[in-house]
């Protein structure tokens, strides 16, 4: 196992990136065009849904909702847990929902829960088996960071800091942000001095339709050029092409308006 594998496997490391969609196929059209994604598939036990490849290596999830479901869709990080049931219970005492699990998920791949922060951020716990998550990350088409969107770092980063065991870093002002935010609230969360995700605090800007929310974070050859193609797949580009902490990054959504960030790493 490589280092960054390993790291993506430690406990609270996000290791696993999964999109719920109304329609599988044309979501499945989309991102296959837009990172060269295969798709084959997943375990079925909330309908359909497929596993995405690059090269033959498992990047993320994307599943259907039900026809009766009008949710709005979105990228879920799951976070790397040893045993998902005590995670769940860790989340519950401090102050967290579970809304799902934890359950088994596809014999024994591995056992699962969604859950949501203080906030009402969404995210999924993924105790590993025989799937223990993401195969490759750092190559174009896969995912390479996550970042929680909420108002204030400090009223949510305990809750993650008590469950998981991250450490909290600060962001020195200048280090990070975006073109509508450059010098924002920004925590580095660590596990044994690793980076592994990150919060950014908008303050009193709004979180638009989504409230707080994470953030996956895809890498691509070229941010522009990937911005333009999202548009012409259907998709459109909500902070245009800038540059970041962690490269040239363009936060886009596709053409459900699931949003993601695609971000050419330095």
């Amino acid at each position: 196992m490589t280092t960054e594998a390993a790291t993506r496997r430690m406990p609270g490391a996000p290791c696993w990136v999964s999109l719920l969609a109304h329609s599988l196929s044309a979501t499945q059209e989309f991102y296959g065009a837009l990172f060269g994604w295969e798709f084959r598939p997943g375990p079925q036990h909330f309908g359909p849904y497929a596993r995405a490849f690059l090269h033959g290596r498992e990047v993320a999830g994307v599943g259907e909702l039900a026809p009766d479901r009008h949710l709005p869709v979105a990228w879920t990080t799951y976070l790397a847990s040893d045993d998902a049931d005590v995670t769940a219970e860790q989340i519950r005492c401090c102050g967290g929902t579970v809304g799902v699990g934890p359950l088994d998920a596809d014999h024994d791949a591995g056992r699962m829960a969604i859950a949501s922060d203080p906030q009402g951020a969404i995210f999924g716990i993924w105790q590993g088996r025989t799937m223990m998550g993401t195969a490759v990350t750092g190559e174009p088409g896969t995912p390479v960071w996550n970042e929680l969107v909420t108002q204030e770092t400090g009223a949510v980063s305990p809750f993650y800091e008590h469950v998981f065991g991250f450490e909290a870093e600060p962001v020195p002002v200048g280090g990070t942000g975006s073109a509508a935010d450059p010098d924002g609230d920004h925590l580095t969360l660590l596990l044994k001095g690793r980076p592994v995700a990150g919060i950014h605090g908008v303050g009193n800007a709004p979180l638009r339709e989504h409230g707080p929310h994470w953030m996956t974070y895809f890498a691509v050859p070229d941010t522009d050029a990937a911005a333009r193609r999202v548009t012409e797949l259907g998709g459109h580009v909500r902070e245009p092409a800038h540059e970041s902490a962690h490269g040239r990054a363009a936060t886009v959504a596709d053409s459900e308006g699931a949003v993601f960030t695609v971000v050419q790493q330095r």
